[in-house]
Parts: structure tokens; C-alpha cells; sequence
């Protein structure tokens, strides 16, 4: 994390913070209003960053690729080798709870919530690393939100039922390579080794006396899920920047808080631009995946407007007709939780929303460019959900009809 903050400071991209601010909403209010990278150099006392990687330029820039290959870049993704090593820097002194500066950020959270930690979690030679929201109960216990059916969820469950605690430790100020990793639907087990490949080829991790393995990181907080405590979590505010409802969940002991020197804190902002891109770009490569094995797709964007998650645009190169909606069908396939696919033609701007309704304005008749499939498993994040989840999705075809595409072709004017 720290390189690449020297790499944003070098380019002019972070905002400097030098005055006290405030852990109580000051300092998430300050985050949302930029899009820069926040460095708070007096967070209560402690340092703090937000918005690492709140633009899909920012992440591209870690990872070492143009911003318009990034979804192409992802879809080609591998495993690369993980080394275990004796010694981090996290490791340099301990601490509590006390010593991570959480932040509240909207006017009904219930409690102070670390957002951007990696839960690693171990348990019968299974291992799983993904980003949970954290709310800090008192100095020993957090509750998270488990998710069924991912694989933390099951991993509890598999334990709770042997009546056995799940070990994890949970890693705060990890490179965005990592972040990413946890963040993306890979093979069970397998995220260690594509952080390994999105950083080069290799990463390095070391195990915590509750012999969990975790990436060197600015904290680590070692301990286990309990197998049947739980506890009130939530009102949350999530993707839609609506608040997700109270729900009883497990119950994190603390064991223990490893912590470097000087540690750095990194805020994630529920319902911001690094929230979005987190969420939203890794899906981005599951969809370009499965559409490529239907139509020839030129590239995906779940769009910020649609949260990044719950609305997806595709351009295609239309060959036949229905290639459009075999695309549209192959999207909701490849990302459960999609709600609305628009596609598109290979000269619309997929990045620029004013294209993507041009298109639409002048590609998409009503009764027969629109579909819909009622009674479908959406997000449980979508508001407009029913309480079992369930939604209409909609497929908009804006593709030229290819025995008239030259009535659709767009005037330019040539370069003098």
C-alpha cells in the first residue's frame, strides 16, 4: 500500500489533510467531496487514508495496464506463486483495537465500522480471503456480515456445526493487488496466488500464531469467528448508498493486533468511488468471459450511475441478429445480482453515459428491443427487491438492426 501511495504522491494525486479531523463523519465527508487520494496525517492522533483506488485509472495504474484494457487485462487472469516468509513489517509492535482508527460514516450507523479489512479465514486446510464490513462491538469483539453461500459463510457454518471456532486474522492497509483479489469471485482458496499474479507473480505472507497465513498489511488482528455468538449488525450504508437492514451476525474474539511502527489506517468509504470500483470491476471480467462464449464482445462497464453493480453495459460486435440479446442474457447469467444490461454497438462510448443513451434513443424500439424477466434472484442491496430478493430484470438491445445499419450511421466530420 505504501509504494503506491509514493506512486499517487508522485503524480499529483493525493490530498494532504495536515489539521486534527475527526473520526465522527468529518473525515468520511472530506473523502466523499474528492476524488483525489486522502492522506489524513491527524485522524484523532492516528494517520489514515481514503479513496486508494476510487477511479478505474488508479486501479490500472497498480496493476500496470491501460485503464481501456483493464477488463480485457482481468478476464486473462492466472495464479501465480505465494512465498512464506518469517518476518513483515506488521509485525513491528502490538496493539488493541483501540489503536484503529474506524471511522463513522453515515448519520445511522450504529457503531465505528473497519471497511477495508481482508478476512482471511483457515479451517481444515481451506482458506479464504474477502472483504467484510467490521463493526467494533467493544475492545475484544466485532460482528461481520456473513454472506451466504460465499465461502467465508460456509467455511462458519462448517465449524459452527462441529461446534469448533473459525480462525482468521483480518489485514488493514494491504496493496491494491490484494484488495483486489478479495474482492473477485476467483476458484475457492486460489486468492493468495491471483494476488500473486496481479502483483507479478509472486507475493509474499506469513503466518500468525493462530497459524493463519495473511499478506504483510499496515494492521493484522488475529482471532475467531465464534461458533454460535452473534450479535446486532447494521443499519449499514452499502453499494446504493441506501442502508442495508439490521441482521443478527457472528461474532468476532480478538486475540490479538499486530501493527506497524507508524501505521497508516485505510478508510473505505461505504457507497464511494473506491467502494464502486472494488465491487463492480471484478465482475467486469466474469461477464466480458461469458459473453465472449455467445457473441464477440469488445469490452464491459458496470456503470457508476447502476452502483457499479446492479447496471452493466456491453459493446458487441453484431454479427447476426439476436447477438444482442444472447449478450444481454449471457451478462445476467455471469453476474447474479445484475439487474439492467444495456448493449451496445462497437462505436458507442460504453464509458460515457450520454452514448449510452444516445444509443438507446435511437437503436431501441420499446416492444421489441426491451425484455423482461420477472420474478428473478437479484441484490439483496437493491431496495426495489421483494424480501426474498427477488426482482425483473431487463435486457435493452440498443444494436443497430444490420439490414438497415446505414440508416444508423452517425455523421462525422473529417479532419482538415
Amino acid at each position: 500500500m505504501r509504494g503506491f501511495l509514493e506512486t499517487l504522491k508522485k503524480r499529483g494525486e493525493v490530498l494532504k489533510i495536515e489539521k486534527r479531523v475527526s473520526r465522527k463523519f468529518e473525515a468520511a465527508l472530506i473523502a466523499k467531496r474528492t476524488k483525489k487520494t486522502v492522506f489524513f496525517e491527524d485522524l484523532e492522533g492516528k494517520k489514515a487514508i481514503a479513496n486508494l483506488v476510487n477511479t478505474r485509472e488508479k486501479l490500472a495504474m497498480a496493476l500496470g495496464v491501460d485503464p481501456k484494457d483493464l477488463t480485457k487485462y482481468l478476464s486473462t487472469g492466472d495464479l501465480g506463486e505465494v512465498k512464506i516468509v518469517d518476518e513483515s513489517p506488521t509485525k513491528e509492535r502490538k496493539g488493541s483495537l483501540k489503536d484503529i482508527p474506524a471511522l463513522l460514516h453515515y448519520e445511522k450507523d450504529p457503531g465505528y465500522y473497519i471497511t477495508s479489512g481482508v478476512l482471511i479465514a483457515s479451517y481444515e486446510g481451506e482458506i479464504n480471503a474477502s472483504i467484510h464490513r467490521l463493526l467494533i462491538l467493544d475492545e475484544k469483539r466485532l460482528v461481520a456480515r456473513l454472506v451466504p453461500p460465499r465461502h467465508t459463510y460456509l467455511m462458519h457454518q462448517k465449524a459452527s456445526e462441529k461446534g469448533d471456532p473459525l480462525s482468521i486474522a483480518i489485514a488493514i492497509g494491504v496493496s491494491p493487488q490484494f484488495l483486489l483479489a478479495a474482492s473477485t469471485r476467483v476458484p475457492e482458496g486460489t486468492e493468495f496466488k491471483y494476488a500473486a499474479w496481479l502483483s507479478g507473480g509472486e507475493i509474499e505472507v506469513w503466518e500468525c500464531d493462530n497459524g493463519v497465513l495473511t499478506p504483510h498489511a499496515e494492521y493484522v488482528i488475529e482471532g475467531f469467528i465464534h461458533p454460535e455468538e452473534r450479535a446486532p449488525e447494521g443499519p449499514f450504508v452499502d453499494i446504493t448508498g441506501t442502508y442495508d437492514r439490521v441482521r443478527h451476525e457472528p461474532v468476532i474474539h480478538v486475540e490479538r493486533v499486530w501493527m506497524r511502527e507508524d501505521p497508516i489506517y485505510h478508510a473505505l468509504i461505504p457507497a464511494s468511488g473506491e467502494h464502486f470500483v472494488l465491487m463492480g470491476t471484478p465482475y467486469e471480467p466474469l461477464i466480458y468471459k461469458r459473453v465472449s462464449e455467445n457473441v464477440e464482445v469488445l469490452d464491459v462497464h458496470l456503470t457508476q450511475g447502476g452502483c457499479s453493480y446492479l447496471h452493466c453495459a456491453v459493446k458487441i460486435r453484431k454479427r447476426t441478429e439476436g447477438d444482442g440479446k444472447n449478450a444481454g442474457i449471457a451478462a445476467l447469467s455471469a453476474h447474479p445480482s445484475l439487474k439492467h444490461v444495456v448493449v451496445v454497438d462497437e462505436d458507442i462510448d460504453i464509458f460515457n453515459p450520454q452514448e449510452i443513451e444516445y444509443a438507446i434513443a435511437t437503436r431501441v424500439r420499446g416492444d421489441k428491443d426491451i425484455i423482461f424477466i420477472p420474478g428473478a434472484r437479484g441484490s439483496s442491496l437493491d431496495p426495489c427487491a421483494d424480501e426474498e430478493g427477488r426482482t425483473t430484470k431487463m435486457i435493452i438491445d440498443a444494436t443497430k438492426e444490420l439490414k438497415r445499419k446505414e440508416e444508423f450511421e452517425r455523421a462525422r466530420i473529417p479532419e482538415v
